[in-house]
């Protein structure tokens, strides 16, 4: 798989945004979130998600948004066939 591209698009002592952009295959890597956050799909697709629980995949749509509580562990790929993009706002004053 390749890498997803993540672009920083502000960081302030209460808040880090990144965008990520990811082609059909890419994936972020395993990583855990140090803090809660709120995803923001740009676009429609397929996001895959490994976690201990296993994987699962769910569809996305542009401006749905949803929240995820610290300490959550996975990697997330792109397993649709279009490129996809979307916003991680992480609340730098909620850590877990």
């Amino acid at each position: 798989m390749s890498q997803s591209e993540a672009l920083p698009r502000l960081e302030t002592p209460e808040v880090r945004v990144t965008e990520h952009r990811m082609v059909p295959g890419a994936a972020t890597g395993h990583h855990r979130h140090g803090y809660d956050y709120v995803i923001v799909p740009l676009t429609a697709g397929v996001l895959g998600i490994v976690s201990a629980e296993g994987e699962t995949r769910t569809e996305i749509a542009p401006g749905v948004a949803y929240f995820r509580k610290a300490g959550v562990e996975h990697d997330v790929f792109n397993a649709g066939d279009a490129p996809l993009a979307f916003v991680e706002v992480e609340l730098k004053d909620r850590p877990g």
